[in-house]
């Protein structure tokens, strides 16, 4: 099969080529945390995936001209040949290339040869869930956050700190340190960082002890936002946290969700349309056998069908009949929908989030009195 066909066939199905491929290479993880979605360890089910199957993967992404490749795990630097794996993705001309790790792993030679990758858009994502030792090891083991940011340390001696994002995940326990983290990510100079809301699913959907932030706790991050000036203008700078954009937006959102643009390849060789939809009536499996292109015209008629139930849901679902942020949210994420409750026609875990959000318009309101100062 030709590359073209797939990308005919995916628009007959009127959905578009994949853009950016997440491509996780092992289920292996040298910790064993709390909050993992994959349920990743050193004893997973699911281990390396082979080096071959991986380099067909790249070579069909870029025979399909697709733009951004992530690799991810499990721990992805626990995969031998990692690097291997970066150095061919830019060989064949992928123009944007991410790496998720905790940090832990990298060593000084593995830091340089990142910076010498030849990747003009090469970043690099540490999970840092803290801005503290105690709140970052409570859920990833002891260890974890002096490790982290000793690999942190290494990308920025090795010229690469404004390529270097710390990914944070928002739980009840870790909520209110964002201001500092953003602080201790500065003053090492790191280009950005970036937040998300703990998934329930994994170990996190089991009795772990990591649970997402309430709402009140959202407000008074937001409150610390419209009041700190020195932390607004950091924010503004180097920070990306949804509930704090949802409230500074007032764009609506495309009720059709890009999913199918941003598939998602798990190392058991199941293709899902994203990252965050793990549904298995909508995935392909076997795909390290079949390929990409005969994967995705096996998905094509399944991800449209999702399309369908995408762009209907704002304006079906009951808990957007009488919001005021209908349009902002359209129900939130189908796949964190589908994760917490099973069910792609109900909201997604973050409703109420976002309904308390939206009444207190907080930063809408900051921005106002900024704009006309």
């Amino acid at each position: 099969m030709s590359f073209s066909d797939p990308l005919k066939i995916l628009q007959q199905f009127n959905l578009r080529a994949p853009k950016t491929l997440t491509i996780a290479i092992t289920g292996v993880c040298n910790l064993v945390c709390s909050h993992c979605w994959v349920s990743a360890g050193a004893d997973s089910a699911v281990g390396h995936v082979g080096q071959q199957s991986l380099l067909r993967m790249i070579d069909d992404f870029a025979a399909m001209e697709g733009q951004a490749l992530r690799i991810t795990g499990g721990e992805p630097l626990c995969h031998p040949a990692w690097l291997e794996l970066l150095r061919y993705a830019v060989q064949r001309g992928i123009p944007e290339i991410l790496l998720q790790t905790n940090g832990m792993l990298l060593t000084d030679g593995d830091a340089r040869a990142l910076s010498q990758l030849g990747c003009s858009k090469l970043s690099i994502q540490i999970s840092l869930d803290g801005a503290t030792a105690a709140t970052h090891d409570r859920v990833r083991g002891a260890g974890a956050f002096a490790g982290a940011l000793a690999g942190i340390d290494r990308l920025v001696l090795a010229g690469l700190g404004d390529r270097t994002m710390i990914f944070f995940t928002e739980m009840q326990h870790n909520l209110a340190e964002i201001p500092e983290l953003l602080e201790l990510a500065s003053a090492r100079g790191i280009g950005s960082v970036v937040t998300g809301t703990l998934v329930q699913c994994g170990r996190a959907g089991e009795e772990s002890g990591s649970a997402p932030p309430g709402p009140d706790q959202y407000i008074q991050l937001l409150r610390r936002y419209a009041d700190d000036a020195s932390f607004r203008e950091l924010y503004l700078r180097i920070g990306m946290v949804a509930a704090i954009e949802w409230s500074r937006s007032e764009s609506a959102r495309e009720e059709c969700c890009t999913f199918a643009e941003n598939p998602y390849l798990a190392a058991d060789g199941h293709l899902y349309p994203c990252l965050l939809c793990h549904a298995e009536p909508f995935s392909v499996a076997s795909v390290f056998q079949k390929g990409l292109a005969v994967a995705l015209v096996e998905a094509a008629p399944l991800w449209s069908e999702l399309m369908k139930i995408s762009s209907c849901r704002a304006g079906e679902l009951p808990e957007c009949r009488d919001c005021t942020g209908k349009k902002l949210c359209a129900g939130g994420c189908m796949g964190r929908a589908w994760g917490s409750h099973g069910n792609l026609m109900s909201a997604d875990d973050r409703c109420d989030i976002r309904k308390k959000i939206y009444q207190a318009n907080i930063c809408h309101r900051v921005t106002e009195i900024t704009e006309n100062s």
